[in-house]
């Protein structure tokens, strides 16, 4: 029997509607992970966020955050490695967003703490942003009037937030940047009617982050399984032995998956795993 490494998405994916793990797949995870699965998760959240959701399963390899910016280690925080933004890419590509006039969330690593530098809100959609870190009680949030101090330490993300007609001219001017970084453009469904641009390193990607895990925990050929919903995933289901997306997923998603299971308010995530990991066994 070859070794198989599950990799899921959180948000929309493993995660229910509300952005938390149910009951029931909670206990699935901690049978399967009990029983020797190689299971870890890809997000575009950040550890801070990632920790509490996962609080209680055992995970054997590190986590995938920021979409591939971050490999950390889900019990300490400690990031593996780092993909951050590089200067002069990143001062072109703050002054696009100004100039489009819009002003980003910057999620940074300053050596010892990840920070958020949040500016103040010009809308609901970053104040809904705000708010969910507030409650939360997320330790990364740093409230500025001048979120562009942030650009002193290491840039991991540069989030902007409003209406999709407002953001699209940006994410048009952003594509000239090319290989230099990688763009997200999606729906966030904690924040309805609102979307997100997000832009991290050209190699801050989930796929490249995956095949760097893998060297890292020398795993091999090990199959690659992952889960997804979103643009971010299209690239990490494309590029595994079987990519799978729920039925909840994006068309796009859809069109490169090799198969379509259950969406994720039915736990379908586990599920899948399993019923393979069942059948890998007989």
């Amino acid at each position: 029997m070859s070794d198989v490494l599950y990799i899921s998405d959180l948000d929309g994916t493993l995660l229910q509607q509300d952005g938390t793990l149910s009951n029931r797949s909670h206990a699935l995870l901690a049978t399967l992970l009990a029983d020797g699965v190689l299971f870890t998760v890809a997000s575009a959240r950040s550890i801070g966020s990632i920790a509490p959701i996962l609080r209680g399963l055992a995970l054997p390899l590190p986590v995938i955050e920021f979409n591939g910016a971050f490999l950390s280690h889900l019990s300490t925080g400690e990031h593996l490695w780092i993909n951050d933004m590089q200067q002069p890419v990143l001062g072109r590509v703050y002054e696009a967003i100004t100039r489009h006039g819009r002003r980003p969330f910057v999620s940074t690593f300053d050596g010892r703490h990840d920070w958020v530098y949040a500016p103040p809100a010009a809308h609901a959609g970053m104040q809904c942003y705000i708010d969910a870190c507030v409650t939360a009680g997320d330790p990364r949030l740093r409230q500025v009037d001048d979120e562009s101090v942030a650009l002193a330490e290491q840039v991991v993300c540069l989030n902007v937030i409003d209406r999709q007609e407002n953001l699209a001219p940006l994410a048009a001017q952003l594509v000239t940047f090319g290989a230099a970084i990688d763009v997200t453009f999606w729906r966030n469904g904690y924040c309805p009617g609102w979307h997100w641009l997000s832009i991290h390193d050209g190699l801050a990607t989930k796929d490249r982050a995956v095949r760097s895990l893998v060297d890292h925990a020398g795993l091999g050929n090990v199959e690659i399984v992952a889960f997804g919903d979103e643009s971010n995933d299209i690239a990490m289901i494309r590029s595994a032995h079987r990519g799978i997306a729920v039925a909840n997923a994006i068309a796009e998603v859809q069109a490169v998956a090799d198969e379509i299971i259950g969406a994720n308010t039915e736990d379908s995530v586990p599920r899948y795993i399993q019923k393979d990991w069942l059948a890998r066994r007989h």
